[in-house]
Parts: structure tokens; sequence; C-alpha cells
């Protein structure tokens, strides 16, 4: 049986995430999507807003599409999905797991990687946030949920631009690639969006390119003396907790005269070079990394220029887990270049950098 693409769908209090669903749910748009509510054992508050019978847990609706309101464990959620489904008591083909407004999508999408049974049925499309163009700043300012959020994501859906000027929904936009440059921005008007811009985004496939917005890699490249890294060599107790997700940026951040007082403890930063990379070392400096550094790294994720080798290796994970595979091969003619992003709260981007560079042969 083909694994059935999730999607995680995630955002800030009042963002839009329920009118973006309602939408979803009661639009004919030719997919069978399970819609599930997690708020992590807490009350659903959005439960009479999205389905009015509050006392079942697995609703039906008119285009097919199924509504799930979860309380407790996730896992036993998808697993009684599929246990329906395999019934043949309701079909869906798509999943989307809304998380409360306050949640840290890193332990949703860990989920899909640490759970045998998750694994063998459902397959992590992308994490998708919606941000509130009003509020944004001020709650990516005073929040370090909604720069997790941020983050995370795969793709960034920007709600509330009619209400707010076009040169704050640039300021905003500029922030956002800052502190995640492989997210494409998009923006969705009172849940109008193309489902497209939603569902089968591929951001977890290991072998989707890796798109990183080009003013960024701009900035990037003009502030190349110029970081303010945070150098943590310890991260303490946070060590032990794979749950603390964050995506910020440092040092190039600081460059954009815009946001000189906006400095997000989640950042990104880019590693790029033409000349190939050590097997050996490589892999026990990025085992060492992930070991160090795990639950402050966010997501990150690679095309890599090996040594002695005809195919690209592509690389990514979430804090600790991380996989690789063997990508095509390099064309004739193509630069062969390594390309990695981290995306991560605070991390020491110098240790990052050079460790790398120590690993080229």
């Amino acid at each position: 049986m083909a694994l059935i693409p999730t999607t995680i769908l995630t955002g800030f209090l009042g963002a839009g995430k329920t009118t973006l669903l309602n939408r979803i749910l009661q639009e004919n748009h030719g997919f069978k999507i399970a819609v599930i509510e997690n708020e992590f054992g807490q009350e659903n508050i959005d439960n009479e807003i999205l389905v009015q019978d509050s006392n079942e847990q697995i609703i039906e609706m008119n285009n097919g599409c199924i509504c799930c309101t979860v309380r407790g464990d996730l896992i036993i959620a998808l697993a009684k999905l599929i246990e329906q489904k395999n019934a043949g008591k309701i079909d869906f083909d798509h999943v989307i797991i809304e998380t409360t407004g306050l949640a840290n999508p890193g332990p949703v999408a860990q989920t899909f990687f640490v759970d045998e049974e998750v694994g063998t049925y459902y397959m992590l499309d992308a994490v998708v946030t919606v941000v509130d163009a009003r509020h944004g700043m001020q709650q990516l300012d005073s929040n370090e949920e909604a720069q997790r959020q941020v983050g995370f994501a795969d793709k960034l859906l920007l709600s509330k631009t009619d209400l707010v000027a076009p040169e704050d929904v640039a300021t905003l936009r500029s922030r956002l690639t800052r502190m995640n440059p492989r997210a494409p921005v998009s923006t969705v008007d009172f849940g109008h969006i193309a489902i497209a811009e939603v569902l089968d985004l591929k951001g977890f496939n290991l072998n989707a390119k890796l798109d990183l917005d080009p003013e960024f890699l701009r900035a990037e490249e003009a502030a190349h003396g110029h970081d303010h890294d945070h150098d943590h060599e310890h991260c303490g107790e946070s060590c032990h907790h794979e749950h603390h997700d964050h995506d910020g940026h440092h040092g190039e951040a600081h460059q954009n005269h815009h946001h000189a007082h906006h400095t997000d403890d989640i950042a990104a930063f880019v590693f790029k070079s033409t000349r190939p990379f050590n097997t050996g070392q490589l892999d026990e400096f990025l085992g060492g990394l992930v070991q160090v550094f795990g639950p402050r790294m966010l997501r990150y994720k690679g095309v890599l220029y090996m040594q002695n080798a005809d195919r690209k290796v592509i690389f990514q994970g979430v804090h600790q887990i991380m996989g690789t595979d063997v990508g095509a091969k390099w064309a004739d003619g193509e630069l062969k270049e390594s390309k990695i992003v981290f995306i991560g709260k605070n991390l020491p981007k110098d240790i990052f950098i050079q460790g790398l560079e120590h690993c080229l042969v």
C-alpha cells in the first residue's frame, strides 16, 4: 500500500488555521482528506467552529473529507484512522494534522520517524505554517513558539495581508526569509488558496530539490565577514529535551537595516563549497554535531559533493534524527558543489562552518 502523505498545519493563535481548514473540509477539490485536530490533551476550543457535533470523534464531511478530533496521543489517532480505512469504514488519501496554536511542530514531525507503525502507513509530506501578517512581527518578537513554527516550516502562508500596509507585509516577508530561507511564502486570503499550495509539497522528500531563497543567499554572501553568532558550546539541560525546536537568523539578519532590532533566536545559515568532502571525516563530524546541538537544530538539509563519488548525496534531519540517500548523478558540465542549510536556535555558526571546512579534501 502506498504511504499516505501527511501535512502538519501549524501557526500561532489567531493566524487563520481553522479558517483554512474549514475551506479544505468543505470545498470540492477531489481529495479525500482526513483532518486531525491535535490539541495535545487540552480542551479543543476550535471544535465547535470546525465540527458541529463535538460528541463524535470521526465525522465525515459532504465532500468526502473526514474530521477527527484528538485530545490524546497522535500515534493512537493515526492508528485508528488506518484501522477504519482498512476495514472499509472510511476512506482518505491525505492527512492534515492541525496543531494547537501554542504547539511546537517538532515533536509531531518526529513521530513519523520514531514510531514504526506510523512509518509503515504514513509519510510526512511537509510542515505548513500560517503567519498572521497583522500580528506576526509582534508574535515573533515575544513568542518563541511562533519562531519555532516559522523555522520548522516547509511552506509559509501569510494571512490577513489586506489589513496591513504593503511595505509592512514586505518587511515581514523579509524577516521570515531570513529565519527560514528554504520555505517559500504564499498569501492566503480568508482561507482561499489552491490546494496544491498545501498538499503534496514534498518538503520532507530527501531527493526533492533544495530550494533556498536567492535573496537570502545574496545576503549571506554580502555579510560573509560580519556574523554575530552566539557560540554556545554547551547546550545544558536543553540537550536532554528533543522538544526544543527553534528557528531564526543571526549574522546576515543584522545586515538588513529594517530589522536591526529583531534578533530572532531561530537562525538560518548556509555552507557551500566546490571542494569534495572526505566521507569518513564528514560522517564523524555530522554525528558529533547532531549529538551536541541536535535539540537546537530544527531543520537541516544538504546536497553533498563527496570524494570519488559520481552521485550526489542528499541528507536532512530533524533534531537528532538524520537521514541520507544517494541522489542523482552529477550531470556533465554541472558545477559539483555541496550546499547545506542549517536552521536552529542560537547555533554557533563558526563551529559548524569551520568544522565542515576541515572535512573537505
